[in-house]
């Protein structure tokens, strides 16, 4: 009976650690079906392109103006100075786990730095890029 429980106990452990091992994060996922309806022909995320949209600058601004060279770490906000915590998850885990917000933050700042509106595949890119640091 004992061996039951423990391996029933494992298996459950097991399937809850599976999505964490394989990078999962069901934002991230929305982007990814909304990429493919964007492009039929798009495969996956780019932890280089992420990267390279990070550090992007379009006129005075790049992401890491505010964020850092590394979203590892605290930023500031250029204009108001005040704290920005760590960007990637792995810092901060709070980071990708609302929709809204994500939401929210990606036309905020698509917009004050690229002067446009991000593609889900852009935001799909720069979530791979942060999920990888």
């Amino acid at each position: 009976m004992k061996k039951k429980q423990s391996l029933a106990s494992w298996l459950a452990g097991l399937a809850l650690a599976l999505p964490l091992c394989a990078g999962a994060n069901p934002i991230q996922d929305s982007y990814r079906v909304a990429a493919m309806q964007e492009n039929p022909a798009f495969k996956d995320f780019s932890v280089t392109a992420g990267r390279r949209l990070y550090t992007a600058k379009v006129g005075e601004l790049a992401c890491a103006s505010c964020h850092t060279d590394s979203p590892m770490l605290e930023g500031r906000h250029v204009k108001t100075n005040q704290v920005i915590l760590p960007l990637a998850p792995a810092a901060n885990p709070r980071r990708f786990t609302d929709a809204a917000q994500v939401e929210k933050w990606f036309r905020r700042n698509c917009n004050d730095v690229l002067n446009r509106a991000c593609s889900a595949r852009e935001k799909g890119d720069f979530m791979a890029y942060l999920l990888s640091q």
